[in-house]
């Protein structure tokens, strides 16, 4: 059976404001335990105001502390921004206080426009070709391990271990998880291409490590789903919208009002890249999108989909993920 997972990025959706973005992340987290998901991610982004997530590692205990049995993390921790020792610290204190529920995905991407490299690493640019390097040293560290030599240890130590997921959208980032022996997620809400020579370039690279004897990969995708075609072309308009915009560097404070959207025009190349966006969604009745997602699920050779619903009003949000989760037959 396709399990199916959330990524959540806190979208400031129609006349909400930050605070109510974030509220919404907590009732939908708890909506989506109750509803059988897999797993809750939370990313990454710095400087965006039309998204409210900002630093996921603060809201993963805050989730994990409302939910009672929904595997709750990081889509992804930005490594080239922080100590490898720190972050394997907090996932070890997170792990402890929630032992069997807590994974680590961490990223090579800036979450930002460039000035925020900046900002996070005081005026200086992070050597993001140490990533590879870095990952491993935190893999090390939250094994207990002390791969620097300094005498240290990222306690708590406790019986139990976080996963390591590495997320990516290319096939380098791919075959770093692999070689590295963690657990894979493809981004194809923000790279449409490529995505299976990714996948499979991590499944032909994969090294078992401490943290996994096998290889185990997901992808992340936009859905929009309605109870019929129409309606889910409807709501996913905003999103189209929302994304052509930040194509063209526009900042705007929310995404747009879905009959707002549904109703504005669009030049000959907008529209273009309109349909290239669509490489990033699924879009479609319940029964078309099952079947797509199934598809899609194949295509990559994997067993779980995180799934990145952003419509509105937030209502909408919750029924989108009701309705998968009735489609799939999730417990």
């Amino acid at each position: 059976m396709l399990k199916l997972s959330v990524l959540d990025q806190s979208p400031l959706l129609h006349n909400e404001t930050p605070q109510n973005a974030l509220q919404q992340t907590l009732t939908l987290a708890q909506h989506a335990d109750e509803l059988g998901y897999t797993r809750y991610w939370m990313s990454e982004h710095h400087s965006t105001v039309i998204l409210a997530g900002s630093a996921p590692e603060m809201m993963v205990p805050i989730i994990a502390a409302h939910t009672k049995q929904i595997r709750v993390g990081t889509g992804g921790v930005l490594l080239p921004h922080y100590s490898p020792f720190k972050v394997a610290e907090q996932f070890r204190v997170l792990e402890a206080m929630y032992p069997n529920r807590i994974d680590l995905g961490i990223g090579r991407a800036p979450g930002g426009q460039p000035g925020v490299y900046y900002a996070l690493n005081r005026g200086k640019y992070p050597d993001t070709a140490n990533y590879s390097t870095d990952a491993g040293h935190l893999i090390d560290y939250i094994l207990g391990h002390d791969p620097q030599g300094y005498q240290v240890q990222a306690t708590p130590m406790s019986p139990t271990t976080p996963p390591v997921w590495m997320l990516g959208s290319s096939g380098s980032s791919a075959q770093t998880a692999g070689e590295l022996g963690t657990s894979y997620t493809f981004a194809q809400f923000i790279n449409p291409d490529d995505g299976r020579e990714a996948v499979q370039r991590y499944y032909d690279h994969f090294i078992p490590s401490p943290l996994q004897e096998d290889p185990y990969a997901s992808v992340a995708v936009f859905v929009v789903v309605g109870d019929t075609d129409e309606e889910a072309e409807y709501y996913a308009s905003s999103l189209d919208v929302a994304l052509l915009m930040a194509d063209q560097g526009q900042r705007r404070g929310h995404f747009p009002d879905p009959e707002e959207a549904s109703q504005q025009s669009f030049t000959h190349f907008e529209q273009k890249r309109i349909v290239e966006n669509r490489g990033r969604m699924i879009v479609g009745s319940v029964e078309s999108v099952k079947q797509q997602l199934i598809d899609l699920a194949a295509h990559y050779q994997v067993n779980e989909i995180m799934v990145n619903s952003i419509v509105a009003p937030f209502e909408k949000r919750l029924e989108a993920y009701e309705k998968l989760a009735g489609a799939f037959q999730l417990s």
